[in-house]
């Protein structure tokens, strides 16, 4: 089982690693562009409409992919593990805080673990582009409140407050220590889809039923375990370190979070400027490498997206499905028909010659 568990992580890292070297590949001539808006919508459509705690708490969490695969695994051999059998167990973990958090809420974690490629993506646009993503947020936020599909239930309340002079709306738990995880369409909450270029992803839990507003998961008490926040007037992510300290049994005292790259282990990042930060510029073996093949990745397939989604998550619809392998198929199989008749033809003129 360890062996089994160790062989997955080693693919996990190559998968991770593909997509990052592709792009650290060139970091000495060109730095990747910022993700625009719509991109960042495309991305950020399925948790937008996340209360704020765990909205927080993904941010932070999408930052240690590899950590997330782990303690998803964990999570669902240990579906009954929780409360303080829980935070007892987390003890023992070596993963970050914020991953640690999340398995009290396994929907998230979950998710997380089996759309890993939307999971990076988001992790590395947070470090890169913090203030974006935050005022992203904020407007599809404004654009379901628009649509009357951001309301007030008995899961969570919407709340519209002034913040550094701007007007922002912050989602909370009903009730702060239960976390009902939200779960709807993007196309229809959000109203018209203003990014026609970036349609968005989707996540559809266990159980989901679709509606024209938001469809919420079962309550699930969490306790301390979801200690973030999101700090609207700096555009980042803060700690409530009473229940930071409580759940990790630890006695911080600073409310800034911080990335710890030594969590990030072998996955690099997207941007060159935040490799620089942590001290994490890829070698430049990786990147003559990557040209030439020699990086043990997964075969890529050909995505297309819809408009339509489909209820297996949150990939774009038919972003795996392979287009005109049918027609690959055929022609290949002529082929073959025609290498075999070809033989046989070979082997009747041989034969029939006279011998001398």
């Amino acid at each position: 089982m360890q062996r089994a568990i160790r062989k997955l992580l080693r693919l996990t890292v190559a998968a991770l690693t593909f997509s990052a070297l592709s792009c650290a590949a060139n970091a000495e001539t060109a730095k990747p562009k910022p993700l625009s808006e719509g991109e960042l919508a495309q991305l950020f459509a399925p948790i937008a409409l996340y209360p704020d705690a765990i909205l927080a708490q993904v941010l932070m969490a999408s930052t240690y992919p590899l950590d997330v695969v782990q303690a998803a695994r964990w999570a669902k051999t240990n579906p009954k593990v929780t409360g303080k059998a829980l935070e007892d167990a987390m003890q023992k973990q070596p993963w970050d805080p914020s991953v640690k958090s999340l398995t009290a809420v396994p929907t998230v974690l979950q998710m997380m673990s089996e759309k890993l490629d939307w999971t990076q993506k988001l992790g590395d646009a947070f470090l890169a582009q913090q203030a974006d993503v935050m005022n992203v947020v904020q407007i599809l936020r404004a654009r379901a409140q628009a649509a009357g599909t951001l309301q007030n239930s008995t899961q969570q309340t919407v709340t519209t407050k002034t913040v550094s002079g701007s007007n922002v709306i912050i989602i909370e738990q009903a009730q702060p220590q239960v976390i009902y995880v939200p779960a709807y369409n993007p196309t229809i909450v959000y109203g018209t889809w203003y990014y026609a270029a970036y349609p968005p992803y989707y996540w559809y839990p266990p159980g989901y039923v679709a509606t024209r507003a938001v469809w919420f998961t079962t309550g699930v008490f969490v306790g301390a375990a979801i200690w973030g926040n999101c700090n609207w007037g700096r555009h980042d992510v803060d700690i409530n370190i009473n229940r930071y300290n409580s759940f990790n049994r630890t006695t911080i005292n600073n409310v800034n979070w911080n990335h710890n790259t030594a969590r990030r282990g072998a996955v690099p990042y997207r941007d060159p400027q935040v490799a620089q930060r942590y001290n994490r510029t890829p070698p430049r073996t990786a990147q003559r490498d990557l040209p030439r093949g020699r990086v043990d990745t997964p075969r890529q397939r050909t995505a297309t997206p819809s408009q339509q989604p489909r209820p297996s998550g949150m990939d774009r619809p038919r972003a795996y499905d392979d287009l005109g392998r049918g027609k690959d198929v055929r022609k290949y199989s002529s082929r073959g028909s025609e290498s075999r008749k070809s033989a046989t033809q070979n082997r009747t003129r041989t034969a029939s010659r006279p011998r001398r």
